[in-house]
């Protein structure tokens, strides 16, 4: 069995003639072992990517090869080997949370009550929930959830983990614990982790594509990305009249108001007419650099992006 996953040219087209809308346009990505980031803004065909691997979605042209497996002809097979965790995650939240993985256990196939027990078990040792196996669903925080989504993911001990923008409204506590729960699961399940929150990417993953508009428009790894940045992120003091004129020649990553100045954090190919101190880039400096400055893309949302991070 290989251990990769091949995606050669996969498109997902929605409408004919005019109406026609490239939701996926010509993929093509190669996806080994451990953790592989998808970042992109919303709407850049992230989740519609996520489903098709999931076997939920069936692609309108390409290939994809999952271990070997090809997705058209052997989809059974491949939903065998993989678990997923949508970006909503329904639940019965009148079940205890032990009930609701042994259910789950049960879909997976696994018939002997002590196996399945035994794994409910495992599952709720790993994510932290041991605590909880006898607490109601409806009970549990935001956070909590998505630690149960993991194990219901896992409880078939798959071969691949799909997961869909995990930390969306979690607070920060609950992200660094669930990115590092992804991190040590991955030494053992080939894991793909889609967001729109970059540090989501810099702390977890190996590799990394970006897709914009169904395109994919960088496909290395987060080092490489950081390279670009360097020498074009900068510190920037103003006045407060003049932040409207900044931000008609820079790219501004974030900024904190104080009562006598701004302090702005941007990416520029070079600052003018401002004093400028330039600071080492961090992913997020990179994305927006890259985003913005290199492919032209507006990155809408990135107030809600950097205010979640």
């Amino acid at each position: 069995m290989e251990d990769k996953i091949s995606i050669k040219g996969l498109s997902k087209i929605y409408g004919k003639g005019r109406s026609k809308f490239y939701a996926l346009n010509d993929i093509n990505i190669t996806i080994g072992k451990g953790m592989f980031g998808l970042l992109g803004p919303n709407g850049a065909g992230k989740t519609t990517m996520m489903k098709i691997l999931a076997t939920l979605l069936k692609p309108s042209e390409g290939k994809i090869s999952i271990f070997g497996y090809d997705l058209k002809k052997d989809r059974k097979h491949i939903r065998k080997l993989l678990g997923y965790l949508p970006q909503e995650f329904g639940v019965y939240d009148t079940l205890y949370a032990g009930e609701f993985l042994d259910y789950i256990a049960r879909l997976n196939g696994i018939r002997d009550r002590k196996k399945r027990k035994s794994a409910v078990d495992e599952m709720l040792e790993l994510t932290n929930l041991h605590n909880y196996t006898d607490r109601k669903v409806k009970t549990f925080s935001g956070g909590m959830v998505r630690r149960l989504g993991i194990a219901q993911a896992l409880i078939g001990f798959p071969k691949l983990l799909i997961v869909d923008e995990p930390t969306t409204g979690l607070d920060p506590e609950e992200r660094i614990r669930f990115r590092n729960l992804l991190s040590e699961i991955s030494s053992k399940v080939t894991i793909i982790l889609s967001t729109h929150i970059v540090n989501d990417i810099s702390s977890t993953c190996q590799h990394l594509t970006i897709l914009n508009l169904g395109k994919v428009v960088y496909a290395e790894s987060p080092e490489n990305l950081l390279k670009n940045a360097r020498g074009r992120t900068w510190i920037l003091r103003i006045r407060h009249d003049e932040l409207s004129g900044l931000k008609e020649n820079v790219s501004v990553v974030s900024m904190i108001m104080q009562p006598d100045h701004v302090a702005v954090r941007v990416v520029a190919e070079e600052v003018n007419g401002f004093s400028a101190e330039q600071v080492e880039p961090n992913l997020e400096d990179a994305y927006i650099y890259f985003m913005e400055i290199q492919t032209g893309a507006k990155l809408h949302e990135y107030e809600e992006l950097h205010a979640l991070s």
